[in-house]
């Protein structure tokens, strides 16, 4: 042993000298400057003490000096026409729904294969918004973000029922040695066996929330309605762990109320309504439903006790159905489902071995809960049901941009007037919107057509520099779009308006 240790330590010496030999002669070919063209875009910190220095990403931009976006350069039809829809051919999907035919016309979306759709600029941005906001929620009750693979082998499904309990709605695949997997349209089993895989949990940990936002997929047997009902979607879904049935049911209705503070800042108008448990299963099960007449649920509404239930959990009547909670006649809605929570009790932890720690310290199966919500469904419906016929609208919190500028056309009288001052003002006055400020920079179009496109896309407020911008002191036109109202205001008006604007 000895013998091959200063064999190990003889070779490593050669070694370091090749090295440092290398290095010599690349800096002799590359010359002087080699090592700064290396550390260019990287700045050097001094410090004290051992460590003399150490290296940081060079970033040369002042506040409110970084580029700031413009239409002409964005992955964004530059001419939207009423009569064409971006991406869609002989060939591809009917056009079924409002929101669909927007998202298309707009291009927000462009469809891939059938059920899957490519999200461009405008729809992401929307979409990490709606993210952003789900991620304070589910925090803000304790929730801990992981983020689990979509590919699955069949063990765990078949373990729990589901690998054939699910049908052909679930996508089934064989690897190059034959093993079995699925694309997961949903985690318990996946995130059950990976709490049972760490050990048993203890009265620290718990309710334990874990949750992910991620692609999920279902064999649809037939995709429509654009992303309401997709084979591949986003979806937030949130697992909880709890030590009793008391503790559980507790932790049930704290997610239940973050999905309604959710949908209030939102704007979206949703019923919870008592639901089955389909194929996850448990005892209790409730769906977030968004009342809409391209709805495939049908929902049971009592107007006098305030009771809600989809409509396929009531027995069917002889007569008008009646409220099971105070006798009184029920009315019928359609709806979009945007949620859907589940109490599981212990069917996924006892078949994975999922424990808790019980009051006298011997491992219990955890008492759990899952609890879903469709991102990019509801992103969909809710331009469904908040735009009119020919342009989109958006929930405040979620529009791509919140401001939209539109500088005088190439030519005219104003062509004079920059746009440019204002923007720096605000960026200054209001650092939260940096990125947030759209300058439709398309100059060569008239300022009609580009305020008639910026309001097929929805900005919460666009701001014009229209004829009024030449007069002493200068005055733009200012759309508001949730109110449709037009107001003339000075450079400090405008400032003054969105100044206070919050953005997620």
């Amino acid at each position: 042993m000895k013998g091959a240790s200063q064999g190990n330590t003889a070779w490593s010496e050669r070694r370091g000298r090749r090295a440092l030999s290398g290095k010599a002669s690349w800096k002799r070919r590359a010359g002087p400057h080699a090592m700064g063209g290396l550390l260019r875009g990287w700045r050097v910190a001094l410090m004290s003490g051992p460590h003399r220095a150490t290296l940081h990403p060079l970033c040369s931009w002042p506040p409110g000096g970084a580029p700031q976006p413009e239409f002409s350069r964005l992955f964004q039809p530059q001419n939207l026409r009423e009569d064409e829809v971006s991406g869609l051919d002989a060939g591809g999907p009917e056009l079924t729904c409002k929101s669909q035919r927007l998202m298309l016309q707009a291009g927000l979306i462009q469809p891939a294969t059938p059920g899957c759709f490519h999200l461009l600029p405008f729809a992401v941005r929307a979409l990490e918004k709606l993210v952003r906001l789900m991620d304070r929620e589910m925090q803000a009750i304790g929730g801990q973000k992981v983020d689990m693979p979509a590919l699955s082998s069949a063990g765990p499904w078949r373990a729990s029922g589901r690998w054939d309990r699910m049908g052909r709605e679930l996508f089934r695949l064989d690897d190059r040695q034959g093993h079995e997997l699925c694309l997961g349209p949903t985690h318990e089993e996946v995130v059950t066996a990976l709490v049972a895989s760490r050990g048993g949990l203890s009265s620290r940990q718990l309710p334990l929330l874990l949750y992910q936002v991620t692609r999920k997929f279902r064999d649809e047997p037939k995709p429509r309605f654009g992303l309401l009902r997709a084979r591949e979607f986003y979806m937030k879904d949130l697992y909880s762990f709890d030590a009793s049935p008391a503790a559980a049911r507790r932790t049930y209705k704290l997610v239940g109320a973050a999905y309604g503070r959710l949908f209030e800042r939102l704007g979206l108008p949703v019923v919870r309504v008592q639901a089955d448990t389909g194929h996850i299963g448990g005892s209790e099960s409730h769906e977030f439903q968004l009342p809409a007449g391209v709805g495939e649920d049908r929902l049971a509404l009592c107007p006098g006790c305030g009771f809600a239930a989809n409509a396929e959990t009531l027995a069917p009547a002889a007569g008008p159905p009646a409220c099971p909670a105070c006798g009184g006649p029920l009315t019928e809605s359609k709806g979009i489902e945007l949620g859907h929570t589940f109490y599981l009790g212990a069917r996924y932890s006892s078949v994975f071995g999922a424990t808790v720690a019980g009051a006298d310290g011997r491992p219990l199966p955890a008492e759990m809960g899952c609890y879903g919500l469709g991102v990019s469904r509801i992103l969909a419906a809710a331009v469904e049901v908040l735009s009119p016929e020919d342009c989109l609208r958006w929930p405040l919190p979620l529009a791509p941009y919140r401001v939209c500028l539109i500088p005088p056309k190439k030519g005219s009288r104003e062509a004079g007037a920059s746009v440019e001052a204002l923007r720096a003002r605000l960026l200054a006055t209001a650092p939260q919107l940096q990125g947030e400020i759209l300058l439709d920079d398309r100059t060569q179009l008239t300022i009609g057509r580009r305020l008639k496109d910026a309001q097929k896309l929805g900005y919460p407020f666009v701001v014009v520099a229209g004829r009024k911008v030449l007069e002493d002191p200068p005055l733009y036109e200012v759309w508001c779009q949730d109110t449709g109202q037009v107001r003339l205001l000075s450079e400090e008006g405008v400032v003054e308006l969105l100044r206070t604007t919050e953005v997620v």
